[in-house]
């Protein structure tokens, strides 16, 4: 039977997934939270998932290893020095695990975290041929050495061993070896991953900067932790309950998929509820309910629920776009925030009939920007390597990633136009501060993406090499 190897990635996360199947048996890799896709795509094919494999505890997300156990019987399975606080096999180094007609090779690979792995795949040939690295090897970069579990290793002492995995655990194998990495662009558990997800290693060791043949153990450390931004404070939560595990996925669906009317909607706000809206930025500008914190469904969803929800136990009710209402839910759970108590039966338009009074928030087009741009105080709320490649000659950088920690960094009694990108962000931003006191804001419709095209004058980036 031919061997089936199938890449389930999920671009809000930018995390990758992975289904292997080998004459009738099934292995997992890294799987989410929601378990379901997993085991409907094994049981169309008539084959049975005998394992779980996980390459580390992951920080990013909350992984579906521990229901799909429960729920097929399949053992999970780690590499050396992992403590899980659940029943999992912590396979020694080069240990295999047999799969229909394949094997599967533990590669202990620390670098990332201590227990971090990578699984190589032989064929029923006896070829090496793929390998699923995790956080270890990216398509361009490598995971991020500061993310391990109450360690008493340093960023420097993981950036060391991750040096010497890379080297002599993967450098080592083919060329034509396919690399199947746990993230893509957009994942904060890297630096400059490509926006391809799948490459081989002949390709990553001409491309990928930490493969260079010459490169001394110095010059890695050097370059893969300079310039790391702090990570997002739901990482290391997100980590312990891959670790120790979690609710099951079911009864937190269960629990949050639940129409709440508007007494009992009010009632869960008045006991701390936050009211998380999930509608677009075009649909929130247009009125929302006071004290709501945006985060549309049509962005990077997760990653910003993470990275501004500081309290990932925190009880939320739900403005919802009908027909939505799962989804949402489930991509809290992914990034472990399970409390979401119901959402409001027919969204805004039941509080304002009810004769209640909605807010809304004024967005302006980029030229009207553009032509009195030095009379105005203009936001920046994007990433510190946005603003740094250009950014609006005057403007304030004002980063959303660290705004919780700077609430107070602005003058409430002053107007400010706020952008990001393209308008995502920056109706986050605006609702994140409007909660927090801030009223005289206006949003910059179309973001950056905008405003360059005016004539609004700008500074770029100058690489120091082209300085004269």
């Amino acid at each position: 039977m031919i061997m089936k190897v199938e890449q389930l990635y999920t671009t809000c996360l930018a995390e990758a997934a992975y289904y292997i199947e080998s004459n009738g048996e099934v292995a997992i890799i890294d799987p989410l939270r929601e378990t379901a896709p997993y085991i409907e795509m094994a049981k169309n094919n008539g084959a049975t998932i005998k394992y779980i494999f996980e390459t580390h505890f992951h920080a990013d997300f909350v992984s579906g290893h521990v229901d799909l156990a429960e729920k097929t019987g399949a053992a999970i399975i780690y590499g050396p020095k992992a403590k899980p606080g659940y029943d999992a096999i912590v396979a020694e180094d080069n240990q295999e695990f047999h799969l229909g007609d394949v094997t599967l090779k533990v590669l202990h690979t620390p670098g990332h975290t201590p227990e971090s792995s990578t699984y190589l795949l032989i064929d029923e040939n006896g070829k090496e041929t793929a390998i699923f690295t995790g956080d270890t090897l990216f398509l361009g970069d490598v995971g991020r050495p500061d993310l391990a579990i109450k360690s008493d290793l340093t960023q420097e002492d993981l950036a060391k061993m991750l040096y010497d995995s890379l080297r002599n655990r993967i450098m080592t194998l083919p060329n034509d070896v396919t690399v199947y990495p746990g993230h893509g662009a957009g994942s904060a558990c890297g630096k400059s991953m490509s926006k391809e997800t799948i490459g081989t290693l002949g390709e990553q060791k001409e491309t990928n900067y930490a493969l260079r043949a010459d490169m001394t153990q110095e010059e890695f450390c050097k370059e893969v932790t300079e310039g790391i931004l702090p990570p997002p404070q739901y990482f290391p939560k997100n980590a312990k309950m891959n670790q120790m595990g979690y609710d099951s996925f079911d009864e937190v669906i269960s629990k949050g998929n639940k129409a709440l009317s508007l007494e009992e909607f009010n009632a869960e706000v008045e006991s701390g509820a936050l009211i998380l809206d999930v509608r677009t930025q075009a649909d929130f500008i247009q009125g929302f309910i006071p004290d709501s914190l945006f985060i549309g469904l049509n962005g990077t969803f997760a990653m910003w629920v993470g990275a501004l929800i500081e309290n990932i136990n925190q009880k939320m009710v739900l403005i919802i776009p009908e027909g939505k209402e799962e989804e949402a839910i489930t991509r809290l759970s992914r990034v472990g925030y399970d409390n979401a108590v119901g959402y409001l039966k027919g969204g805004v338009s039941t509080y304002e009939k009810a004769g209640h009074s909605l807010k809304t928030i004024t967005s302006v087009n980029a030229e009207l920007v553009a032509e009195k741009a030095s009379e105005l105080n203009i936001i920046d709320v994007r990433k510190p390597g946005e603003w740094d490649a250009e950014h609006v000659n005057g403007a304030t950088h004002y980063p959303l990633d660290y705004m919780n920690g700077n609430l107070e960094k602005l003058d409430k009694g002053t107007q400010y136009h706020v952008h990001c990108a393209g308008g995502y962000r920056s109706v986050i931003a605006i609702s994140l501060l409007m909660k927090n006191g801030y009223d005289n804001l206006i949003d910059i419709s179309g973001g950056f993406g905008a405003l360059s095209k005016t004539n609004i004058p700008t500074t770029e980036y100058v690489c120091p090499s082209t300085l004269k």
